[in-house]
């Protein structure tokens, strides 16, 4: 009984053993994976901010400008670009709103990002754009891989339409839950014109006509869940200028925006709360479930040893009276 005993001990043991990388190695990177109909709004607040005034030309200070960020998955074209891709796709449709202090549209860009809902690696296909304009992303945007790397990414920036480093500053604690800290800055750039423009007869053709460009710089700045790969903050120091701008303007150089754009404290509290409920979920796969099962087979492996030698112990002589 005591060999059946620990027999089943040590087939338990190997069990629980194999459980545990096969967890960790195996089941997650299948498992864990951006939903694709997932949908998100976040908003966004510059307070104080300078912002041109499309009636007057000319900058003016206001109290607040408002960026409503929307991302929204697009699940038919999912499973479009699944069936030639072979390996699971998420396709966001995403749009930032810009308004000013009054409500009314300052400009919206909308963009399509397609990418690998494991690893979040993009993934090319037909629709992916930023404001219209076809793009090929390199590196990631708006969400980085699950169990963040201390390392520098590429990063996409949809105002110019290209990938830049993206530099890993360190782990910082925001709110009690530790995160890496990301910074990447983008130098004056020339970028295009925002497609919807908040003023009837200008429009990105008829600011070309005049000679007017427009350019960009901005410090962008994220602290990110490492396990989820989630910002739980993200914030920017942007600025924008319509630059020879004489003719219309009767200046050079013209201020169109300019601000410190953080996240709103309700959707900052929102987002932490998700986070903290996404991360266990990833936890348990790759720490706490793996762990668990290799501490539960070294126990059940001591136990089918310990009766394996009490079952081989040799039985006391009999004692024969003198």
């Amino acid at each position: 009984m005591r060999r059946l005993a620990s027999l089943v001990l040590l087939s338990l043991a190997v069990c629980f053993a194999s459980m545990a990388p096969t967890l960790r190695w195996y089941v997650f990177p299948r498992a864990v994976k951006i939903p694709p109909n997932q949908y998100q709004v976040t908003i966004l607040e510059a307070k104080p901010a300078t912002l041109l005034n499309y009636s007057t030309l000319k900058a003016e200070q206001v109290d607040k400008i408002t960026i409503i960020q929307t991302l929204k998955g697009n699940v038919a074209e999912s499973k479009r670009i699944e069936k030639d891709a072979g390996r699971d796709v998420v396709v966001w449709d995403s749009l930032s709103h810009v308004a000013g202090p009054d409500g009314k549209m300052v400009s919206q860009i909308p963009e399509r990002y397609i990418f690998d809902a494991h690893t979040q690696d993009p993934v090319h296909a037909t629709g992916e754009m930023v404001d219209g304009d076809a793009v090929r992303r390199e590196g990631i945007e708006f969400k980085w891989p699950f169990l963040t790397e201390k390392r520098d990414y590429q990063y996409f920036d949809a105002q110019a339409r290209t990938s830049a480093p993206i530099h890993y500053k360190g782990v910082r604690d925001f709110r009690g839950m530790e995160v890496y800290y990301f910074e990447q800055t983008i130098p004056w750039t020339r970028v295009p014109m925002p497609k919807s423009m908040p003023i009837k007869g200008i429009t990105p053709e008829f600011l070309a006509q005049t000679g007017i460009t427009r350019w960009y710089t901005t410090k962008r700045m994220f602290w990110v869940d490492p396990v989820t790969g989630a910002p739980v903050n993200g914030e920017e120091i942007h600025q924008e200028e319509l630059r020879n701008a004489r003719k219309l303007m009767g200046q050079d150089t013209v201020t169109a925006f300019a601000g410190h754009v953080k996240m709103r404290e309700d959707y900052l509290r929102s987002t932490g709360e998700l986070v903290r409920t996404n991360r266990t979920y990833v936890l348990l796969l790759t720490s706490y479930l793996p762990w668990t099962f290799a501490g539960l087979s070294l126990v059940l492996l001591a136990l089918a040893l310990w009766t394996e030698a009490r079952n081989r112990r040799p039985a006391p002589e009999p004692v024969t009276p003198s």
